[in-house]
């Protein structure tokens, strides 16, 4: 008798056949990273054996599909697979190596969470997380040549490969080098953005969690202790999320052995659409555009009459609800419950439910924990980026280690060839 694990569910006994993972490749035809690309989107279900470490699955629901044929891929979502052993989606779920990460959120510091993505253990740095001087100068000058009202995303954006320049080592790839690498580089996208606090540079100390840093160029209050505990959350939820857009990206680059500050670049320049990391820009400007939780209605109303969607609310991979916002909203409920803000916020969840629209995701918590600290425009942008470098390194460092190029082949559909000019 085999112990069949559904996701979600405790363990049960099944008197039914059940393929292996292997197994389940070879009947369908398909490569083992494409049957796990199934899990994630829900076409196939997956159990795990009674040591809960090997994948089995269901032998008849194997069958169904094979017989079926290969699930067409939703409109305008390509069918890419890469085999990965940092983060995992199934169901309404997400883990890092194995653990739950919105546990992680609530137990973990960010840096240790990098740490585990990157090497899978909860080890500490040896030296404390900060960019050389060099680094730091040529950062800070670079970011300061933009025009006022530049937002944080696209000063990090410039910060990155200005950072690059002084660094003479960082096409140096192996593992320590590219774990002083992710260190130097998201320390330094937090120390070289303009402090909200005073009129120059941040004031923060390199032993400082990033959190407390990030904080300070965000915010011109200081920080409540239960706000904080919000955005140390958010750090590590958004830390990585498998292969979305920015992370394959970031893994193309790599593939063909870019240096961590040029993949961490390709990241942020693929995170900076509006239907990534910029959703949560589009959210803060939806609730501003409100002058308290009764206008809601209106500006809800307006941006559906003109044919957009409410930024910030359903998600690609998860069925029931992004787990990540469940978790954040709940912090900053706590921290501040009789926040004006929140009750906008609240507004808002509660006409879109109205309307029966999709849950809040992510990008709607960041940009609600945002207007509620009181932070700058985009703000949650630039959460977003410095949470992501983490998963990006981390992506790095594995296909380093992997064979050559990420060479996706395209299916031509153009003009047919011809022997005329």
């Amino acid at each position: 008798m085999i112990e069949f694990n559904i996701p979600n569910e405790p363990r049960v006994a099944a008197i039914a056949d059940f393929l292996t993972a292997a197994e389940a490749a070879r009947r369908l035809g398909v490569k083992p990273a494409t049957l796990y690309a199934y899990v994630s989107r829900g076409v196939l279900s997956r159990g795990k054996a009674a040591d809960g470490r090997a994948s089995l699955f269901n032998a008849d629901e194997v069958e169904r599909l094979a017989r079926r044929g290969r699930p067409r891929r939703p409109a305008g979502v390509a069918d890419i697979t890469v085999e990965s052993a940092i983060t995992e989606i199934t169901g309404d779920s997400l883990r890092f190596r194995g653990l739950d990460a919105t546990r992680l959120a609530v137990s973990r510091t960010f840096e240790e969470v990098a740490e585990l993505l990157w090497t899978g253990e909860f080890r500490s740095a040896q030296e404390p997380w900060q960019a050389r001087p060099a680094a730091l100068a040529a950062g800070r000058s670079a970011q300061a040549a933009l025009p006022a009202g530049t937002l944080p995303l696209e000063r990090l954006q410039v910060i990155v490969p200005a950072m690059a320049a002084t660094d003479p080592l960082r096409l140096q790839l192996d593992l320590a080098a590219v774990l002083a690498a992710g260190r130097s580089i998201i320390a330094g996208m937090v120390d070289c953005l303009p402090s909200a606090l005073t009129s120059g540079p941040g004031t923060s100390g390199p032993g400082e969690p990033v959190a407390e840093r990030l904080w300070s160029r965000l915010c011109d209050r200081r920080a409540s202790p239960g706000l904080l505990r919000a955005v140390s959350a958010a750090l590590v939820l958004l830390a990585d999320h498998e292969l979305a857009a920015s992370t394959l990206a970031a893994r193309a680059a790599a593939s063909v052995r870019a240096d961590p500050y040029a993949v961490v670049g390709t990241g942020l320049g693929a995170m900076s659409g509006a239907l990534h990391g910029g959703a949560s820009l589009g959210a803060e400007t939806l609730m501003a555009a409100a002058s308290g939780p009764d206008d809601v209605p209106r500006v809800v109303a307006e941006l559906l009459r003109r044919g957009e969607k409410v930024p910030g609310f359903g998600h690609s991979v998860y069925r029931g609800g992004d787990p990540r916002a469940i978790v954040l909203l709940d912090l900053v409920r706590r921290a501040a419950p009789k926040s004006g803000q929140l009750a906008v916020a609240d507004a808002v969840l509660a006409e879109v439910r109205q309307k029966s629209l999709p849950e809040p995701n992510v990008d709607f918590a960041i940009a609600t924990l945002a207007r509620v600290a009181g932070m700058g425009r985009g703000a949650g942008e630039a959460v977003f980026a410095v949470a992501r470098t983490a998963g990006w390194i981390a992506h790095a460092l594995e296909t380093y280690a992997g064979p050559g190029p990420l060479r996706p082949r395209a299916v031509y559909i153009g003009r047919p060839a011809t022997d005329g000019p």
